[in-house]
């Protein structure tokens, strides 16, 4: 980067914090995004680390930068607040993959069961659950809850991995998937293990059951923080997106971190710039607005899953 670039992102770093600081908000910020956007955070971390946050603040804005269904949840948690979601067109293709009707026909399929929902969804599918989960405490939810058959959407990965941890409940789940994590292969991991035979190897609960089966660890991106901390090895091959690795490498920099196989990215994550962000700010766009008959309903979801740590 030449001096010139350099300096134009600072002056527009400055500007945010200006902006950011006249408007009293907060910028959460996903372990996904460009490193940039990492630096400029009040608070980083992922989804249920940020829904707890977001709940808790005592400022009335909340600038999000992740993707929608983040921002929606965190003005489902907190209605009264102003969210603002920097890019709109960010989005998540798994998140996509139910629609309420889909879910509406699930519900009728089985009518005892109790819908666990991946935060990774639309509001609108928050508000048809029962519980709403993270990857992090999946497992958690779906053995506590008071129901011995369940319904988890939208993510196979997912419940694959909360299938085999919870053997004891019948568990019925979607078809769909994260494009980023299944891109991770079990040859990419067996190639990582003939260059790097001391790492340890972890993946995302979104990664396929065969990469679960032969991880070192498999956990959510808070969880992977966590390991790389306790853990006495000093390399890491890290399963999910891409800038995961950047936060890991500033908290952990006596250790390497590598991508399993090729670095993937989430186009959606990084739709948000600095440029993207600046603008949020100075015009206050993209405020995020969820019908009250909606947000009750779903907000009823997303505290049944903070019980849930």
């Amino acid at each position: 980067m030449d001096t010139a670039s350099l300096e134009g992102k600072t002056a527009l770093k400055e500007k945010i914090l200006a902006l950011k600081n006249r408007l009293k908000a907060v910028i959460l910020t996903h372990n996904y995004q460009i490193p940039e956007i990492q630096e400029l955070a009040d608070f980083c971390g992922d989804s249920l680390e940020l829904a707890k946050i977001s709940k808790g603040l005592k400022e009335k804005v909340i600038v999000f930068c992740g993707v929608k269904f983040m921002a929606e949840t965190a003005k489902i948690l907190s209605p009264r607040k102003r969210v603002f979601l920097p890019v709109l067109g960010a989005g998540c293709p798994l998140a996509d993959t139910i629609t309420p009707l889909e879910l509406i026909e699930l519900k009728n399929k089985y009518p005892d069961a109790w819908v666990v929902s991946y935060v990774n969804t639309s509001a609108e599918i928050k508000s048809l659950s029962d519980v709403c989960c993270t990857s992090s405490n999946a497992v958690s939810v779906v053995k506590n809850v008071p129901a011995d058959r369940i319904i988890f959407i939208p993510d196979k990965n997912l419940g694959a991995w909360v299938k085999k941890n919870v053997p004891e409940k019948e568990i019925t789940t979607h078809s769909g998937f994260c494009y980023v994590h299944e891109q991770f292969s079990l040859n990419d991991l067996k190639r990582a293990r003939e260059l790097y035979p001391p790492a340890k190897i972890m993946v995302h609960p979104e990664c396929r059951s065969e990469l679960q089966d032969a991880a070192d660890f498999v956990v959510s991106t808070s969880g992977m923080l966590k390991a790389a901390k306790k853990s006495s090895a000093d390399i890491f091959i890290i399963g999910t997106e891409k800038d995961m690795i950047y936060r890991l490498e500033k908290e952990n920099p006596e250790k390497k971190f590598y991508s399993l196989g090729n670095t993937r990215a989430c186009i959606d994550m990084k739709k948000t710039t600095l440029d993207e962000l600046y603008k949020a700010l100075l015009k206050e766009r993209y405020e995020i607005t969820i019908d009250k008959s909606i947000i009750d309903k779903a907000d009823r979801a997303l505290k049944e899953m903070i019980k849930y740590v």
